[in-house]
């Protein structure tokens, strides 16, 4: 009897889950609301999101990945548990097999706890990785087991990996911890800055979604803002423009349009003319902020186009990754080398 087959896109804003099958069965915010009598959890996901900014302060509302990595251990099992529960159901008799993604570059010991988080969560052991570039690369449909240079742009809420992949191996990779969330810090300092208005982490979101550019537009676009007055201390409502959100997150474009440039400068020649002619494949829930491409386009002088449904795509590849597991794992580290490098 064969488990289920599950690929987690185990994200700093987002966890989507895909199973064999069905395709995208779970797709919430990474969020954890705890109890701080007794930490116990209250709530995972979008109700958790809810709770952001207005919970009593006898619950914590915590994102327990940071930067694309684990950043509490035991909140991140709690969580993954209920996924997982709610994907394969409480009581099963097969462990389900899964393939959790995990950034470019990240060190043995984040490996490590994030493997053992999946088993601990109920994975059949041990838990099968794969590098996020590789995993959006093949969830947007590019020739990754071809002999030639796919490039893929993965912008996330935590960071931001530019990588280019032939054989379904990692040729060159870059990694920043700049993504959505950085942009979302910066969109809140520069209100403040400039307005004297202090924001929540939701409402930075929500600009950035809702009128957020990486070029300036043509046509500026306003949205009403509220928060509270530094000045006053009291509610405010102030109309904010997309170019001034573009002025704030530029910093962070800078960041991320440098981790390209420095993966295109490494390419070797032969796949560097594929990537000329196959151009960049931009994915990521960050890469849906609006002309994301053309401004890549602008900076690097290479095409580059949107992934048919970018939030998805890492999640998706994870899932169609455990039909090529023998394939994948010649250019991963074993866990025993994992293990070796980690002391």
């Amino acid at each position: 009897m064969l488990g289920k087959r599950i690929g987690i896109d185990l994200g700093t804003a987002n966890v989507l889950v895909y199973l064999k099958g069905r395709g995208i069965v779970v797709n919430e915010p990474a969020v954890v609301a705890l109890s701080n009598r007794d930490n116990t959890v209250v709530a995972v996901g979008g109700p958790a999101r809810e709770m952001m900014g207005k919970a009593p302060s006898a619950i914590s509302v915590i994102r327990p990945m940071r930067d694309g990595v684990i950043a509490d251990y035991l909140i991140t099992e709690a969580m993954l548990r209920y996924f997982v529960n709610k994907v394969v159901g409480r009581f099963r008799v097969v462990r389900p097999e899964v393939m959790v993604c995990v950034p470019a570059g990240v060190t043995s010991v984040e490996q490590r706890a994030v493997r053992d988080a999946a088993v601990q969560a109920g994975a059949r052991s041990p838990a099968n990785l794969v590098p996020d570039p590789l995993a959006a690369a093949i969830g947007a449909r590019m020739p990754v087991g071809s002999p030639s240079g796919n490039m893929v742009v993965d912008v996330g809420g935590g960071r931001s990996e530019a990588a280019v992949i032939s054989m379904y191996g990692v040729v060159v990779s870059e990694s920043v911890r700049v993504a959505g969330d950085r942009m979302d810090d910066a969109i809140a300092a520069h209100i403040k800055r400039r307005h004297n208005l202090v924001i929540g982490e939701r409402t930075a979101e929500d600009l950035k979604i809702g009128i957020g550019s990486a070029v300036p537009l043509e046509e500026e676009l306003t949205m009403e803002v509220r928060g509270r007055d530094q000045i006053t201390g009291l509610p405010k409502t102030i109309t904010v423009s997309s170019n001034e959100v573009t002025q704030a997150i530029q910093d962070c474009l800078v960041s991320v349009v440098q981790a390209v440039r420095s993966v295109l400068e490494q390419t070797p020649p032969e796949l560097a003319s594929d990537v000329i002619d196959r151009g960049i494949m931009l994915t990521g829930g960050g890469a849906l902020l609006r002309h994301m491409d053309v401004l890549l386009t602008q900076e690097t002088g290479v095409p580059c186009q949107l992934a048919d449904n970018p939030m998805e795509c890492t999640a998706i590849g994870a899932g169609i990754a455990l039909e090529y597991l023998d394939i994948i794992k010649r250019s991963l580290p074993t866990e025993e080398e994992s293990l070796v490098a980690s002391y």
